[in-house]
C-alpha cells in the first residue's frame, strides 16, 4: 500500500441543526448543535485512516481544547500526526455549520490556524513529502502554500490529489499545472471556470477547461446523480446508489479520501471512483462530519 500524505486544514465543527436556512436579515429557530471534528484536510486524513490506509497529517492547531480534541480524534484512527503543529497565540480553526431538514448544508470557515500553513511549515516538514506516494490537499489553508507544495510534489514525481474547496476563482494556470487529479462538486467547477453549468454537456465542456489548464484528470461529484469523470481520453457519468440524505456534511471529503486511498492500493480509477461513490453514500446518511465517516467493518 502506497502512503498518503494529507496536507490541509483542521476545524472544529459548530452543526446547527435548522428547519430551513434564514434568508438575509432573518431569524430562524434552531433545533440542536453539537461540536463535531471537522475541516477539509482532517475529514480526509480521518477517512483514510479510517478505512486502514498509511495516513500522515500535516497542518496546524491552536494550543487550546479544540485543538486537543482535533489530535485525540485522528489518533483513534491511526493517522500519523507528527506534520500537526501546535501554535501559541493562534486558535484552532473553526467552521459553522447549518444543515436544513433536506440535508443540504452552508459553512462558513474561520481559518485560524490553518492560515499559518506555510511555506516555512512546508519546508520543515519535507520529509513527510519525501515519504509519501500520494499527496491530497484542499484550499482551506493559503492558496500560496499549495501551489508551493504542488510544485515540490511534480519534481519529485509524487500524485498531487487537490479537493478545490473552498473555490477560488481567476487562479492562474500554472497553479494547475501537473495536478494529477481535481474533485471539484458543481458549484465548484462553476467557480473555477467563470461559468454557470446547467447541462451534461456543459459540465465537460467544464471539465475540459481544466484539462486545457493542466489538470490530468476532472472528477465532479454531482450528489445523487453520481459524478463525472473527465480525462483527455474519454468522459463518462458514472451513477450512484441513492440513499436517504441526512447531511452532506464531509461526503465530498470522504469520497476524495476514499478514491485516493483506493489508487493507494493500486486499483483502477474506475474501482477508485465507485469506492469513493460506497463510502460518502454512507458519509450522508449520518450527521456531522468525522462522526459520519464509515470503518471498514460498516463498509462490508
Amino acid at each position: 500500500m502506497k502512503k498518503i500524505l494529507v496536507i490541509g486544514s483542521l476545524n472544529m465543527d459548530s452543526v446547527i441543526k435548522t428547519p430551513r436556512m434564514p434568508k438575509p436579515g432573518e431569524t430562524v429557530m434552531g433545533t440542536d448543535i453539537s461540536l463535531i471534528p471537522g475541516g477539509k484536510g482532517a475529514n480526509q486524513a480521518y477517512a483514510a485512516g479510517k478505512l486502514g490506509g498509511d495516513v500522515t497529517m500535516l497542518g496546524a492547531v491552536g494550543a487550546d481544547s479544540f485543538g486537543d480534541a482535533m489530535l485525540d480524534n485522528l489518533r483513534s484512527v491511526n493517522v500519523d500526526i507528527k506534520g500537526i503543529c501546535r501554535l501559541e497565540g493562534v486558535h484552532t480553526g473553526q467552521a459553522y455549520i447549518t444543515v436544513n431538514e433536506e440535508g443540504q448544508n452552508s459553512i462558513i470557515v474561520i481559518s485560524g490556524a490553518n492560515g499559518e500553513v506555510t511555506e516555512k511549515m512546508i519546508d520543515e516538514n519535507m520529509d513527510l513529502i519525501d515519504e509519501s506516494d500520494i499527496i491530497i490537499m484542499q484550499l482551506e489553508i493559503p492558496v500560496e502554500t499549495v501551489k508551493y507544495v504542488k510544485e515540490i510534489a511534480v519534481k519529485k514525481e509524487k500524485m498531487v490529489i487537490l479537493d478545490p474547496a473552498p473555490a477560488v476563482a481567476d487562479l492562474p494556470d500554472d497553479f494547475w499545472k501537473g495536478i494529477d487529479y481535481i474533485k471539484p462538486n458543481e458549484t465548484e467547477l462553476e467557480v473555477l471556470t467563470g461559468r454557470t453549468m446547467t447541462t451534461e454537456t456543459e459540465l465537460i465542456e467544464g471539465a475540459k477547461e481544466m484539462l486545457g489548464k493542466g489538470v490530468k484528470t476532472v472528477i465532479v461529484t454531482l450528489g445523487e446523480k453520481g459524478c463525472l469523470y473527465v480525462s483527455n481520453k474519454e468522459e463518462k457519468i458514472i451513477p450512484t446508489k441513492k440513499v436517504p440524505v441526512v447531511d452532506t456534511t464531509a461526503a465530498g471529503d470522504s469520497f476524495t479520501a476514499a478514491f485516493a486511498l483506493s489508487l493507494s492500493r493500486e486499483e483502477s480509477i474506475e474501482e477508485a471512483i465507485a469506492f469513493g461513490q460506497k463510502v460518502s453514500g454512507i458519509v450522508v446518511t449520518k450527521k456531522g462530519a468525522q462522526t459520519s465517516i464509515p470503518g471498514i467493518q460498516e463498509l462490508e
